[in-house]
């Protein structure tokens, strides 16, 4: 492979500056090829977590541009999953209609076409305060997409990459 992933995850462990910021998304490209989904996951979920990145919200939304429309409605479906109606309510506000029609949020694709970044940044942030889990649930989803988690900034790319460090 040319690489060795415990070294190259070493290198990230209590010391998620060791990089240059090029070099952090070439290291997660390679450490993703190889490591496990859950090691992925945990490394993101420290990642959305992380006082040294920006917040959930900002992150998620980052990656929900990044993303193809299906992409895009599994997230939102991810975020909206366990969220009361009086939640849905709240975000009807701020979103329209879309999300209380069945009054239950199960989106396609097309209906996804509207939602704005700041909106996705609300709703993961909402999302967030009223189920704390949401956060292992959307890492675990993006832990499938890792050539789209690579698009991050390198901040939140050591974060990841640190804590799988100490996971591997």
């Amino acid at each position: 492979m040319g690489f060795d992933l415990g070294n190259l995850l070493q290198q990230f462990a209590g010391h998620p500056t060791a990089t240059d910021p090029e070099g952090v998304a070439q290291a997660f490209s390679h450490v993703a090829g190889d490591a496990p989904r859950s090691s992925i996951a945990h490394g993101l979920a420290a990642a959305f977590l992380s006082n040294e990145t920006p917040p959930f919200g900002q992150l998620v939304s980052q990656l929900f541009v990044r993303g193809d429309p299906q992409l895009q409605a599994g997230l939102l479906n991810q975020l909206l999953d366990d969220v009361s109606p009086a939640m849905l309510n709240a975000l009807a506000a701020s979103v329209g209609e879309l999300f209380t029609q069945n009054g239950h949020a199960t989106l396609t694709p097309a209906q996804v076409a509207d939602i704005t970044p700041p909106q996705v940044a609300e709703i993961a942030a909402t999302a967030q305060q009223h189920n704390p889990g949401v956060v292992e649930r959307v890492a675990a989803f993006f832990a499938d997409h890792p050539q789209l988690v690579n698009s991050l900034d390198s901040a939140s790319l050591k974060v990841a990459l640190s804590k799988m460090a100490q996971v591997h």
